[in-house]
């Protein structure tokens, strides 16, 4: 054990230096946070509750350390294995040791193990068994010599002419070259700077691949290339519609090696420029290229993640109308509107099926059936997916007169479908079919997007682009770790949340919280944060990972409504003893929280940062994060494509961003596109420094293409 803890130790000491090159972040606070991470704290409770051994280090910054820390240590596993295999092979010296212990770049190790790593019979090491590595050696001194003289000591039943001795020197030195660390290193470097794109359709897939059109003569420098192109010519290389080549000019690339390898000009040296050009053209170019375009799928990848976790945090933290009376429709035409009614904590008191619409059209009695409804489950507002019909079925709805005010949304179908057949869904509504599962969604998204979306994973809910070719492990961990973040921003009622909610909490799992669940089922509601500890596998530090994310509103303890840590309520009654008064009059009275010092409460274990966030606290607590809902009405004159007009300013919705632009429902069924040119006067590179998810903009109409159901949009010049 203490071999272990040695071993660890010297690998931080080594590890934090290399992370802080890498983040630009501070080693000491980088020490901290790994620290607190390998105890087994989570990233959401580092940034809260961890600010003075951080820095106040965020969620992103923790992430990176995070991030480069399990770099570093698969580059140690992996260094580890090249130096035992070269141990077993006997090849390693004291210098490639020493060489390799100090390279923490993945890509060059493996350069460096290349020339020893196992490999298929190639020509090179035929020509080595043959007996010609010492004509490549002679040749590679590049001195003045008669070549095919030099190349006729060779000859063997095996090598018959200096032809065949000559081919077999230069295979051994184009191979020598490719597996070279130096030249491979200038080679790649080459690639980086002036590495050319191009691609070409297959003959004959012109129809079929139609919608790469723009991609059927193609080129442009790779670092030119934005990572939608990049993925979008992958595709289509997949689906075996282009053909596509990323490399500099072959000249080029061959005139610079010329340079490092060619010393002389002579007979020998001539032999070895034949050996270049074919050791770049057979083996370099070809392995440095798939590195380029694996490097450049990884960096295209990384862009489309992040505009997705973008996205999807903005979805996910959008206003809640909070617990209201809520009658949800999801719309259609033929099969009619499935029609739910909910409680204000969005049970499910009834479902039925009205058909305002044609071809049915019985009008009338889905009026009356709703009346009766708003009545009967005294409904306060109507949530309608914005599906097929949604327009007319809105139409419908604002026509009708109730007995009391009710408000009227559109709520975002993106992944309902997808949550109304899945096993949540059939967990939560075992006797009721998809269409009432999915009218179920709509109506709790309206009340709660962040505690509905929870049950959907987050690939499906559509706000992405090409998130099915990006590299689905590291979009599954980002998007999870975004849902995390999410939920321990706003925090859950601890009396209220669903598993599927509670197991995005910091230091919960599935199985926590499927306890907590069967805990309050079995006794009730929690009456205060410490009863926590009475559910089986809770233990202390689960308990103080978790704690400050869950809010009990109505707790004899009003901390227990804040996101004032367990570990801190000390402080607050030290505060309210100070100012002879209880913790509730503290935080009823502002007058007493003015009169609080800060620095008086100062200790080894808690400073400003924390004292801050507890104050702020007080002043507003168990507070939303998230903003106040906002109604919205489409343009009712526009009801499809053919209505629109160049020029019109029209209301829109935006619901999804890529990093090309913004699509923005303007109420008809196919949506427009801003693009990233359009979104303001200035240069901008991402579209999220103007727009957001579900943000309402005006647009004013720049295109319409009939034939190919397009809309081309705008902000420019368009009063918000």
């Amino acid at each position: 054990m203490q071999l272990y803890d040695d071993v660890k130790n010297m690998q931080m000491d080594t590890f934090i230096p290399l992370i802080s090159q890498q983040t630009h972040l501070s080693k000491q606070n980088i020490s901290a946070t790994l620290k607190l991470l390998q105890s087994g704290a989570t990233i959401p409770f580092i940034s809260r509750y961890r600010k003075e051994a951080t820095g106040g280090l965020d969620e992103v910054e923790i992430k990176a350390i995070d991030t480069e820390y399990n770099r570093l240590e698969e580059i140690t596993k992996r260094k580890a294995t090249i130096l035992n295999t070269l141990k077993e092979l006997e090849k390693l010296t004291p210098e490639l040791q020493r060489k390799i212990e100090e390279i923490w770049d993945a890509t060059l190790l493996e350069d460096l193990y290349l020339p020893f790593r196992p490999k298929r019979r190639t020509r090179a090491e035929k020509a080595r068994e043959m007996g010609l590595e010492p004509l490549a050696e002679m040749l590679l001194l590049q001195r003045a010599l008669n070549v095919t003289q030099a190349a006729s000591r060779f000859l063997t039943e095996a090598v018959e002419s200096t032809e065949e001795a000559l081919n077999g020197a230069r295979d051994i030195i184009a191979e020598q070259i490719n597996e070279d660390a130096k030249i491979r290193q200038l080679t790649r470097t080459l690639f980086n700077k002036k590495a050319i794109v191009t691609a070409k359709v297959i003959e004959g897939k012109e129809t079929e691949g139609v919608k790469y059109k723009n991609y059927f003569e193609f080129s442009q420098p790779l670092h030119r290339c934005s990572s939608h192109q990049i993925l979008a010519l992958l595709r289509a290389q997949k689906e075996e519609i282009l053909r596509i080549t990323v490399a500099p000019e072959d000249e080029e690339v061959i005139h610079s090696l010329n340079r490092q390898i060619i010393k002389a000009e002579n007979e020998a040296s001539r032999e070895v420029e034949k050996a270049l050009v074919d050791g770049y053209k057979r083996l370099l170019k070809p392995s440095i290229e798939t590195e380029t375009i694996n490097k450049a799928k990884e960096k295209a990848d990384d862009e489309a993640i992040r505009i997705f976790e973008e996205n999807l945090r903005q979805l996910l933290l959008a206003p809640p109308l909070g617990q209201k009376r809520t009658l949800g429709i999801d719309p259609g035409f033929r099969t009619g509107c499935k029609v739910v009614c909910l409680d204000a904590q969005g049970n499910l008191l009834h479902n039925e099926t009205i058909y305002p619409h044609p071809p049915v059209s019985k009008r009338k009695q889905a009026a009356s059936t709703l009346r009766k409804l708003v009545e009967a489950y005294q409904i306060e507002v109507i949530a309608i997916g914005n599906g097929t019909a949604s327009r007319e079925t809105e139409a419908f709805i604002t026509a009708q007169s109730f007995d009391r005010k009710v408000q009227v949304f559109t709520v975002s179908e993106q992944g309902a479908s997808i949550y109304s057949a899945s096993s949540v869904a059939r967990e939560e509504f075992p006797d009721y079919d998809v269409t009432v599962r999915g009218a179920v969604s709509i109506a709790r998204r309206l009340m709660d997007p962040l505690a509905e979306l929870v049950k959907i994973d987050p690939k499906s809910i559509g706000v992405g682009q090409y998130q099915h070719d990006v590299n689905q492990v590291k979009l599954k961990n980002a998007l999870d770790a975004t849902v995390e973040s999410c939920v321990n921003r706003v925090g859950v009622n601890l009396n209220t949340a669903s598993k599927h909610l509670l197991v995005y909490i910091s230091g919960l799992g599935p199985q926590l919280a499927q306890n907590i669940v069967d805990y309050r089922t079995e006794n009730g509601p929690f009456r205060s944060r410490k009863e926590l500890l009475k559910v089986p596998r809770m233990g202390e530090k689960t308990f103080e990972q978790c704690a400050g994310f869950l809010r009990i509103p109505d707790a004899k303890n009003p901390l227990d409504n804040t996101a004032v840590h367990p570990e801190s309520y000390p402080i607050v009654e030290a505060m309210a003893k100070d100012l002879n008064c209880s913790v509730s009059d503290l935080i009823e009275d502002k007058s007493l929280r003015e009169k609080i010092n800060p620095e008086r409460y100062v200790s080894e274990n808690i400073g400003l940062p924390t004292l801050t966030d507890i104050q702020k606290e007080l002043d507003k607590p168990g507070r939303d994060p998230r903003k106040i809902i906002k109604l919205f009405e489409f343009d009712k004159t526009i009801k499809t494509i053919e209505d629109l007009q160049e020029g019109q300013i029209l209301p829109g919705i935006v619901n999804n961003i890529t990093n090309f632009g913004a699509f923005i429902d303007i109420g008809i069924k196919e949506n427009g596109l801003v693009h990233l040119s359009q979104l303001a006067k200035r240069y901008i590179t991402d579209p999220t420094e103007v727009v957001g998810i579900h943000q309402h903009v005006k647009v004013k109409v720049l295109k319409v293409d009939l034939e190919r159901k397009r809309i081309q949009l705008t902000l420019i010049d368009v009063p918000q």
